[in-house]
């Protein structure tokens, strides 16, 4: 008899800035979701698809938990990891190896009411000097929490993500695969790309830009080897738009650049990307705008 096939939804959750989509990219083995160290890059749930022999693992990236939502971006980033608790099999939660805080003891009280088996994974273990440090760290967190398991990780080495893995296999129900074997993603080549470009405002501008900055994508057309790629960049104040051109269009540029080459690295082909700067004042206060903001919809359709 063929061995039945296996397929579950894993929810990665933790505090902002524990490395949630870096690990989300290593377990899938593609560059899906961007990162950056600065707090709150990722804003919408991603699903990274990993099928291997019989098993389908769904892994969601989800926004870091926000303990408080002053803005309407924020709240719509708590509704995404919400969200994205509802119909799962495996919880994920991610937290600084040897750094357990009170954001990080939050995320757990909310996460154990799903009766849901729930593993720890201890990331960034590459920053500490030794198994010194991690052992005792190893027994408080399997004394004082009811883990299922708990995996030290160094997504950014791709440390132990293997056996972590491994481990999610062991959770995954009996249940036909969701999605076909070659899908890696279950968003389209033209979110990607805007948040590829999203990724580098973030990284480029760091603290210059608060990380309300937006992108939507314009236009993206497929003409045979090229895609050509029209955008907004959406900020707060006249004074950041001057901070993302800046002098002479150079800053503007760079960014371009950079995002260009990831986005020709995802899709295989030439790309032609051309951005534009607007302001639209407390945007990420504006309910209406932050949700249009969300589904992509172009500058013209607003």
């Amino acid at each position: 008899m063929t061995p039945p096939s296996r397929c579950g939804s894993v929810a990665i959750v933790g505090r902002p800035n524990v490395g949630k989509s870096t690990l989300l990219n290593r377990l899938v083995g593609r560059k899906l979701s961007i990162t950056s160290p600065k707090p709150q890059t990722t804003r919408s749930r991603l699903l990274g698809i990993k099928t291997e022999g019989l098993d389908q693992i769904i892994y969601i990236d989800t926004p870091g938990w926000q303990r408080r939502a002053p803005r309407e971006l924020n709240r719509l980033m708590t509704r995404e990891v919400l969200g994205a608790l509802q119909q799962v099999d495996v919880i994920v939660l991610v937290v600084e190896a040897g750094r357990w805080c009170d954001a990080d003891a939050h995320v757990f009280a909310h996460i154990r009411r799903r009766s849901l088996p729930v593993l720890l994974a201890m990331n960034k273990i590459d920053r500490l000097a030794g198994k010194s440090e991690l052992l005792p760290e190893l027994e408080r967190r399997w004394a004082a929490g009811s883990f299922a398991e708990i995996v030290p990780v160094s997504a950014r080495f791709s440390d132990n993500v293997a056996a972590l893995e491994q481990s999610l296999r062991r959770f995954l129900p009996q249940r036909p695969h969701l999605f076909p074997e070659d899908q890696l993603c279950d968003r389209s080549e033209r979110h990607l790309a805007g948040e590829f470009l999203r990724e580098k405002l973030v990284r480029l501008l760091d603290e210059e830009l608060p990380y309300s900055a937006g992108v939507v994508i314009d236009e993206f057309t497929e003409q045979g080897k090229l895609v050509r790629i029209f955008a907004t960049i959406w900020v707060e104040r006249p004074g950041q738009k001057a901070i993302v051109i800046g002098e002479n269009g150079a800053m503007l540029k760079r960014i371009g650049e950079q995002a260009r080459h990831d986005i020709e690295r995802l899709l295989g082909r030439r790309v032609f990307l051309r951005t534009w700067v607007k302001v639209r004042e407390n945007w990420a206060d504006d309910a209406r705008f932050v949700r249009e903001l969300h589904r992509q919809l172009p500058a013209h359709a607003r």
